[in-house]
């Protein structure tokens, strides 16, 4: 079952980054790809925007300035067991990659791989 957005009726993702070109960028590419972006800049936003739940996918950056990608999939996975997590992020040393899905995402992209992003989004978004 998707979570839609009443006013678009697009699948809500909320994308997870603090760098502010990155956020701007999955903005445009989530909404080009016929999906609802909702946009958060750090642990503590996300973990708010999270608990309002209605999300069909989570993408989180592993690194979230003195935070973790990992400590907030965690954190979500605590409380929603159902919906699809993601890590989209630069640390992808085969340590991270393992780390993130030990903390129970279901797929793990090392940027700037914008190739195949749509393509996991599609697949995950069930």
């Amino acid at each position: 079952m998707k979570a839609n957005d009443a006013a678009s009726g697009r699948s809500r993702i909320l994308c997870v980054d603090d760098n502010e070109n990155i956020r701007a960028l999955m903005r445009v590419l989530i909404g080009s790809y016929g999906y609802q972006p909702v946009i958060a800049s750090s642990f503590s936003e996300a973990l708010e925007q999270a608990a309002l739940g209605g999300f069909a996918l989570y993408i989180l950056d592993n690194k979230l300035g003195p935070r973790s990608g990992i400590d907030l999939c965690e954190r979500i996975r605590a409380s929603d067991q159902h919906t699809p997590i993601m890590f989209y992020s630069a640390a992808g040393l085969k340590n991270d990659i393992q780390k993130g899905l030990d903390a129970g995402a279901q797929a793990y992209l090392v940027k700037p791989n914008f190739k195949h992003l749509k393509e996991a989004i599609d697949r995950l978004v069930l």
